[in-house]
């Protein structure tokens, strides 16, 4: 790096961004053992940190930009090295000098939309509400029950936006006071901060949280687990606190209050997929379970690397933006997984996890041969 004269400067810089978590590593290697790089490629984040520890790391390498921060290495670090926080300190760096792999240039555009849009698809943000139209949602207002968030990809992908559909509809059928932000909602900002922009993801915070203020929201429903991690763990550090409710945990909570039915046969072999923002950076695990097993018929059934084990889709930290190669997508191994266990329905409960999937279906030629589901979709079906 020319811009970068010695090892020196980018130790100091590591160390600032709360790097120095690199030098608890005594190089185990529990990190290579559970990464699920390692199921389809050779990669190493404990070379990673022996590297960071002593300023020698190449800020041009594709390697520090490979974590999907899913969070499996940090679960079974003896050591806290903090593998996720650390490798994003790395990211910033890289960040903060222009340095990225041609697999990473997109997220310059992706940077620029946010900063436009305030979303990362490059979609105008007048048609952020769009998804609603016909549904009679209302903007919301501090006399509401709750305030839904559907984030960025529910509110544009044109996949995506039957999950907000099925979303509004339940929301609807149990009698829930909700309204929408609309044009007025921006990207949470947690995967522009997990590639390193963290000035950007600051700003995206601060116009939301406002907002929020502004409009007197106190409880705030999401789809998207990575919007949950960031409004529940990331905006109490700008000293506010609302209360966060994934859809799946307010399913459990609306059929548990009788407010919410299931009538109707669901009679289908489903396997239900955690995402790790919802489950092993969070703890959500029963209540998506639950609300399937709500449903006349249906037959769930567990994956290989369920719950706290489960296998990442390869979306996360950033990732969801980078291109990944054909035979490295973690996401084509567990739609493979469903389809060995004859499952009709992979059914999961995040944006990331279903484009993914979707994605994979056509990767592996097996369109026709199982269905992708939200699991309000399943639900919006079944009351």
């Amino acid at each position: 790096m020319e811009n970068v004269a010695d090892y020196k400067e980018i130790v100091d810089v590591i160390k600032l961004n709360g790097g120095d978590a690199f030098k608890r590593c005594f190089q185990c290697g529990l990190c290579d053992a559970v990464c699920p790089w390692n199921r389809v490629r050779t990669f190493s984040m404990r070379k990673l940190v022996r590297q960071a520890t002593f300023g020698l790391t190449d800020i041009e390498s594709e390697d520090i930009w490979r974590c999907t921060t899913c969070g499996r290495c940090p679960q079974q670090c003896p050591r806290d090295v903090r593998q996720i926080d650390s490798g994003v300190a790395l990211r910033r760096i890289a960040t903060e000098y222009g340095v990225f792999p041609t697999s990473v240039k997109p997220i310059r555009t992706i940077s620029a939309s946010l900063v436009g849009e305030g979303n990362p698809l490059n979609e105008e943000r007048k048609n952020r509400a769009k998804w609603a139209e016909g549904l009679g949602v209302a903007e919301f207002n501090e006399e509401m029950e709750i305030l839904y968030f559907p984030g960025c990809y529910l509110s544009f992908d044109p996949r995506l936006k039957k999950v907000a559909r099925a979303t509004a509809a339940i929301l609807q059928k149990a009698g829930v006071e909700f309204g929408i932000l609309g044009a007025k909602e921006n990207c949470c900002g947690e995967s522009i901060r997990k590639t390193g922009d963290e000035a950007l993801f600051r700003r995206l915070a601060k116009e939301n949280i406002k907002t929020f203020i502004d409009q007197g929201v106190k409880r705030i429903l999401v789809s998207s687990p990575h919007c949950y991690h960031t409004f529940k763990n990331e905006y109490p550090d700008f000293r506010v606190n609302f209360e966060i409710v994934h859809i799946s945990q307010f399913i459990h909570e609306l059929i548990a209050a009788g407010r919410l039915e299931i009538k109707k046969e669901y009679a289908k072999k489903v396997a239900y997929h955690d995402p790790c923002y919802l489950g092993r950076h969070n703890g959500v695990y029963d209540e998506p379970r639950e609300a399937l097993k709500r449903a006349p018929g249906l037959e769930l059934i567990e994956l290989p690397d369920s719950r706290q084990d489960s296998l990442c889709c390869g979306g996360g930290g950033g990732r969801i933006w980078m291109e990944t190669p054909k035979g490295e997508r973690f996401c084509d191994i567990r739609v493979q997984q469903a389809l060995d266990l004859g499952a009709q329905v992979l059914a999961t409960a995040c944006p990331y996890c279903i484009s993914n999937f979707e994605d994979s279906k056509l990767t592996l030629d097996v369109v026709e041969a199982i269905e992708i589901k939200d699991i309000t979709e399943i639900v919006q079906e079944v009351i």
